[in-house]
């Protein structure tokens, strides 16, 4: 008798981790939208600015300065709206991974605080591409109207 009940509480308590799971995977999306958009709104305000710093002060590897500043500042405008309605979330994880990877990378005065920051949310892009974007998100729906044709 005490197993079962132990066994019930279990089960009620995993079902609200469960929820608290896709809260938090929605508000690591929006905190990283947040970041990664209005650093491509500042790119894009100040254009030329941007293109000199892509130019002058960022080490971007392989390609062109140009290239590179209109490809980051196209994936900091686009990404982060994808992470918010969750669309294709796990694809669009990897590219900011690596657009954060980058960055982190090409820029030769960055701070400890500036590494710290590039690292934590890395982290946090991770964690995402990990779990995929939980409930709260269009590639679930998706996925289950998906899955629902086949069955």
């Amino acid at each position: 008798m005490a197993i079962q009940k132990l066994t019930e509480l279990g089960s009620t308590l995993l079902k609200g981790i469960d929820a608290l799971q896709s809260v938090f995977l929605l508000a690591l999306r929006l905190w990283l939208a947040k970041i990664f958009f209005m650093s491509g709104l500042t790119k894009f305000k100040s254009w030329e600015s941007t293109l000199q710093l892509f130019e002058y002060e960022y080490n971007v590897p392989v390609i062109p300065f140009d290239i590179a500043a209109y490809l980051a500042t196209a994936a900091e405008l686009v990404i982060p709206v994808c992470l918010v309605v969750g669309l294709l979330t796990r694809l669009n994880a990897v590219a900011l991974f690596a657009l954060n990877y980058v960055a982190m990378i090409s820029y030769p005065d960055i701070s400890i605080a500036g590494e710290k920051d590039h690292i934590m949310w890395g982290i946090a892009i991770l964690a995402i591409f990990l779990f995929g974007p939980g409930k709260a998100a269009l590639d679930h729906f998706i996925w289950k109207k998906l899955t629902a044709q086949v069955a």
